[in-house]
């Protein structure tokens, strides 16, 4: 069970609600807080104050007086005009993540809306009631407005909801199916539904999460590279990366020596001055790319750390009765993080295609046959895999152009900068996505080369990996077909199965 409080939620939180079924509770403290935050808004109605977003119209509208008759309707209508996205459904995960978000947002109580609002979307979670929400949208201020009201939109038993098998159902209907009704909105309190980061702020959180993982795969990875080229492990001792202490570094070179001790494969070569002076740089460095990622990684978990905690509505409701307009909504720290996160998983990618087609390339695999085959002319072996591989660096890298710093401006002018945070998380999960492939070929590729390697004996690492791969690869042979193969290292990759394998014989590998 999760339980919002006034002092927000976890990231793994927020990771157990998007990717699971953890059930959700308002804490009682947080009730109280919305009931304070609430009443100050009840005071400014009945004193018939001019309040943006309460009794004015909203963006360039602004300065546009909405009589007491008609707030309500205001609300409503708000919801109505902005969930204005178009394209395919954002993945589950997302939108729960990004109610949860907007539930913890609501219950830090500066957001003037009742108590049952934010329970409101608590139920949507709890009976696994999924908007419907289209990609395409935010602009990243104020906040993920469309995406949100698309969210709003369902507690008011309208809009759509994605249904378990992928088609999207009427909100009304999906109400009705979970045995919940339909809210109607009081002053406030539409405007407070769609005012923040939420979906930069989850998308931004799985990711750190998902780019953890894929840091210590892709340390890996290299490992079983450079164990299959005969490399050294001499450039990963942890005395040669003290005198360079950037933390990231420092824990991926521990990780790449730890995985290739104990190798028979090593010893055959240690002293042979042919293989062991000085190994490419994409061997070599590869402690030193990984670790800028983690160091990167590091910046944007503090990034989503301090969102975690953050009020990011417009306007504000402050305990002393002031109700002020703010800019906490700009989601540039979101879609800066999200950027550099996605320089930093490119360049893992584009650093392991090296190594995969140094392994691939009989003038530089040191012995290894040509594309991993033993049978090459009639059998092509891993050639295309490579392929494959360099098409996804190219288009990370292109994916890789900072979102943030394009701005497009909006609502007559007054939205005049924008931040794009939205689009900068969007393509980093495709960043990710396309680096969970790119790992899944150099491991293969990498497991290829240590079974040719026979008799010599791999690392435990290595052996762990033979075992797990082998069991939908099988041994190095005649042409396959390689696409399912490929599909099994991907989960290899993205799943827990292979690292607590190796971990097994290694200890937790950070």
């Amino acid at each position: 069970m999760i339980v919002i409080a006034p002092t927000g939620c976890k990231p793994e939180d927020v990771l157990a609600v998007a990717r699971g079924d953890a059930q959700v509770r308002i804490a009682p403290s947080s009730i109280a807080a919305l009931e304070r935050s609430r009443s100050i808004v009840d005071e400014i109605e009945r004193d018939g104050l001019p309040v943006y977003g309460i009794s004015t119209g909203f963006g360039a509208l602004a300065n546009t007086f909405i009589s007491p008759s008609r707030r309500a309707e205001l609300q409503h209508a708000l919801i109505r005009s902005h969930a204005a996205g178009i394209g395919a459904p954002m993945p589950r995960e997302v939108v729960r993540a990004m109610m949860l978000l907007r539930v913890r947002s609501l219950c830090l109580g500066h957001s003037g809306v009742r108590p049952l609002v934010a329970q409101a979307f608590v139920d949507l979670l709890n009976h696994d009631v999924t908007p419907w929400v289209p990609e395409h949208g935010s602009l990243g201020a104020s906040g993920d407005l469309a995406p949100l009201a698309h969210c709003a939109l369902v507690l008011m038993g309208e809009g759509w909801v994605l249904g378990k098998d992928g088609h999207r159902i009427s909100g009304s209907d999906a109400l009705h199916a979970a045995g919940l009704a339909p809210i109607e909105l009081s002053s406030k309190e539409g405007l407070a539904l769609i005012n923040g980061t939420d979906g930069m702020l989850g998308m931004l959180l799985l990711a750190c999460h998902d780019f953890g993982h894929l840091c210590t795969m892709a340390d890996i990875t290299a490992a079983l590279s450079i164990e299959a080229m005969l490399g050294s492990d001499r450039p990963f001792h942890p005395s040669l990366h003290e005198i360079r202490p950037h933390p990231g570094q420092i824990v991926s070179a521990a990780n790449i020596y730890r995985l290739l001790q104990n190798s028979s494969i090593m010893d055959s070569h240690r002293h042979d001055m042919t293989h062991a002076v000085q190994d490419a740089y994409s061997m070599r460095c590869a402690p030193q790319v990984a670790g800028a990622a983690r160091d990167t990684l590091e910046f944007a978990r503090t990034v989503a750390a301090r969102e975690l905690v953050s009020v990011a509505d417009n306007p504000v409701v402050l305990p002393d009765g002031r109700v002020e307009s703010t800019g906490n909504f700009h989601g540039a720290p979101l879609g800066f993080a999200a950027d550099f996160l996605a320089i930093g998983a490119c360049e893992i990618g584009s650093i392991s295609e090296r190594r995969i087609d140094r392994l691939l390339d009989v003038t530089r695999s040191r012995d290894l046959p040509p594309f991993l085959t033993p049978d090459a002319g009639v059998n092509s072996g891993l050639m295309i895999a490579q392929y494959t591989a360099a098409g996804i660096v190219a288009e990370n890298r292109r994916l890789s152009s900072p979102a943030s710093v394009d701005t497009i401006p909006t609502s007559g002018m007054q939205e005049d900068h924008v931040s794009m945070g939205w689009a900068a998380c969007v393509k980093l999960r495709r960043v990710l996505d396309n680096l969970t492939s790119i790992l899944a070929v150099e491991l293969l590729s990498a497991v290829r080369g240590l079974q040719l390697r026979s008799p010599l004996t791999p690392s435990p690492a290595g052996q762990a990996a033979i075992a797990h791969v082998s069991t939908y690869a099988g041994e190095p042979g005649p042409d396959v077909y390689l696409a399912p193969i490929l599909e099994h290292a991907r989960a290899s990759i993205a799943g827990p199965d292979l690292l607590q394998a190796i971990e097994s014989h290694l200890g937790p590998l950070p």
